[in-house]
């Protein structure tokens, strides 16, 4: 039966992004139970240790995480020390997605999107039905407010099933989240928080596995990183709709104006420059500006030489922090390296790449790859990433090392961080980065330049093996070539064979002597 334009018209209206969501939350990481855990636990992690480095408080996270009677129904419950989050605001927070303030920033963040924590509630909801329990307390001298939460998918807001004012819950301030939901508890979870460990190497985090003795992850510095600063879009990273937004919105009164006060790495002279450019009066009112005025100004913008935006709004591990971290993590390794590039940029952001090396650990003789974005470990998703491009891209042989279709074949441990104030994941679940030629071109680099590093010790090591080698074979047919120097100089056979004895001795170690004559 055929149907008018006015019939199909009645089927369409509009439908909520929590409502979209709720059909589509593999699209959120949530597409397995085992991965549901992990990113139950991630999204509350990383809230947790951004609202403490912002407030400054060295971060302490507890995670619990208990198998309920019901067959793989987990609680999960993250509690950390940092400064709370205001009353009013706790319903939105967790019970409305694409709901936060870091959207807006231009600076490095662990959380980009808005959708983070309420993700969890949403999944928590969708699986057992269970509000998710909310404790929060901002100073020793207030309450706990204490929240049960679901959301409206329709509507995307919180649903409040209970609030109300306890003495207890927490201790002196901080917030704590638990959600009850279906999952898998695999070791995943463990290895999320002891890479989490690493690359905030600041934090404490102590870890409550269901059935298992609790793990805690010491801190290995008492100073907070630098904190990253949020800065003005830079001209190269602005899209048509996105100037003609700034245009509106701008107080400026005058074009001149405009772009001094609403870019960054603009001043006076790169503004006039780009007005003379476009043919535009620096004194035109913004608002004035008709579309093709907006497009010859965005174009000029993109061809005037405008210096890279400023770097204080990025805050990577650092070298020596990376070098220290590693160490902590891995204190049986043979030979530990680390790098932090100098920063670059790609669509007017700028990001940082840092790379460093394990190599010869007794946990693993594999080849394990160790990602990181801006601070979060990447678990799954690694196929997609650009960082496994560019370890793939590079030749391991040059640095003396095998490898298996592009991938090295060693005893080997690569961690690669990317931060930047915009990283472009493939997904909403941020598992993987996009492959940007211009990224995946640092990472490359970076790679090489820790790789450099190790090669030159296995270059090394190679070398004092060989010469081992020879002395041990030496020592083999040490008496034959003491009596053959003793016919030919006419010197005593002992005395030659002595002094022979010990230059072998200086070359490779009274043990390994004593060790070779034995099993001569």
């Amino acid at each position: 039966m055929k149907k008018t334009a006015e019939e199909l018209a009645k089927d369409i209206r509009e439908i909520s992004v929590s409502e979209f969501f709720e059909k589509n939350k593999h699209l959120l990481g949530f597409d397995n139970p085992v991965k549901a855990l992990v990113m139950a636990v991630k999204e509350a992690v990383d809230n947790s240790l951004d609202a403490c480095e912002e407030a400054g408080i060295l971060p302490e996270i507890v995670v619990k995480i208990k198998e309920l009677k019901e067959e793989n129904v987990y609680s999960v419950s993250v509690e950390d020390n940092g400064p709370g989050i205001v009353k009013e605001n706790i319903p939105r927070v967790f019970g409305k997605l694409l709901y936060g303030s870091k959207f807006h920033k231009i600076k490095q963040n662990r959380g980009q999107q808005g959708l983070g924590i309420s993700t969890t509630v949403l999944y928590s909801q969708l699986t057992t039905g269970t509000p998710t329990k909310i404790w929060s307390r901002t100073s020793p001298n207030k309450p706990t407010y204490y929240y049960e939460i679901l959301i409206d998918t329709k509507k995307n807001d919180p649903i409040i099933e209970k609030e109300e004012y306890i003495n207890n819950g927490i201790k002196e301030r901080g917030t704590k989240v638990e959600v009850t939901l279906v999952g898998k508890y695999r070791k995943q979870v463990e290895t999320y928080l002891k890479y989490t460990s690493l690359s905030n190497p600041f934090a404490r985090i102590i870890f409550y596995p269901p059935h298992e003795e609790r793990i805690v992850f010491e801190r290995s510095t008492n100073s907070l990183p630098k904190q990253a600063k949020e800065i003005k879009p830079h001209p190269y990273g602005v899209e048509f709709w996105t100037l003609v937004r700034l245009i509106s919105e701008t107080k400026s009164r005058n074009l001149l104006g405009f772009l001094i006060n609403e870019f960054c790495s603009v001043g006076e002279k790169t503004a006039r420059e780009i007005c003379k450019l476009a043919k535009l009066s620096p004194e035109a009112k913004p608002q004035s500006l008709e579309k093709k005025d907006v497009e010859k100004l965005l174009e000029a913008m993109q061809k005037v030489k405008i210096q890279r935006p400023p770097i204080d709004c990025l805050s990577p591990i650092g070298e020596e922090e990376l070098n220290r971290s590693l160490k902590r993590m891995f204190p049986d390794a043979e030979f530990i390296a680390s790098i932090t590039r100098e920063p670059e940029v790609y669509r007017g952001f700028p990001f940082i790449v840092e790379a460093g090396v394990v190599y010869g650990t007794k946990d693993s003789q594999e080849f394990e790859l160790i990602r990181f974005a801006n601070k979060v470990p990447l678990i799954y998703q690694q196929g997609a990433c650009a960082i496994t491009e560019a370890v793939k891209e590079i030749d391991w042989k040059r640095y003396g090392i095998e490898e298996i279709q592009g991938i090295p074949n060693a005893s080997l441990k690569l961690v690669v961080h990317v931060c930047s104030v915009w990283v472009p994941f493939v997904s909403e679940s941020k598992n993987a980065i996009a492959s940007y030629p211009e990224i995946v071109k640092e990472i490359k680099l970076a790679i090489q330049q820790v790789a450099r590093k190790l090669a030159i010790y296995l270059s090394g090591k190679r070398k004092a093996y060989q010469a081992k080698r020879r002395m041990e074979i030496f020592y083999r047919y040490g008496n034959e070539v003491a009596s053959s120097i003793s016919y030919l100089t006419e010197r005593k056979f002992d005395e030659v064979r002595r002094k022979i004895f010990e230059m072998i001795e200086k070359k490779i170690g009274k043990e390994k002597l004593e060790e070779t004559e034995k099993q001569s």
